[in-house]
């Protein structure tokens, strides 16, 4: 199978991307950032310590209720892309999500912030750069 990438060359790729699965304390409170924060909406179910958020893309984020000895966070990180990251962290902002500094650099912009698990977010603009 081959993809359009972003900077328009052809890439292989395997079987595609469909559930990042995080292990989180408090499902309803990182739900509602999720939701709130990125528009992300929660997939039909009822599974007790479990709930499917998604951003209507492919992939979807599962909150999965994690162990009482499981440590928050990890290290990975949830990169949504944005045309416009300045804009984006403004009106992020404005409904109390604050990201750091942007940064910029071979065309692309970026932004980080953690979600209220202290997973590590990201909003970048590198699906929109041109290509050099």
């Amino acid at each position: 199978m081959s993809t359009n990438t972003p900077a328009g060359s052809r890439l292989q790729t395997g079987p595609p991307l469909a559930r990042i699965v995080l292990y989180v304390k408090d499902i309803p409170a990182v739900a509602a950032f999720y939701q709130r924060h990125f528009g992300m909406k929660p997939m039909p179910g009822d599974d007790a310590g479990w709930l499917e958020l998604s951003s209507g893309t492919g992939c979807t984020i599962a909150l999965h209720q994690a162990a009482r000895s499981q440590k928050s966070g990890a290290a990975m990180k949830i990169v949504f892309y944005v045309n416009d990251v300045k804009a984006f962290k403004a009106r992020a902002a404005r409904r109390g999500l604050k990201f750091g500094t942007v940064h910029s650099g071979s065309g692309i912009e970026y932004t980080n912030a953690k979600d209220p698990a202290g997973n590590s977010i990201s909003v970048s603009s590198r699906l929109f750069a041109r290509p050099a």
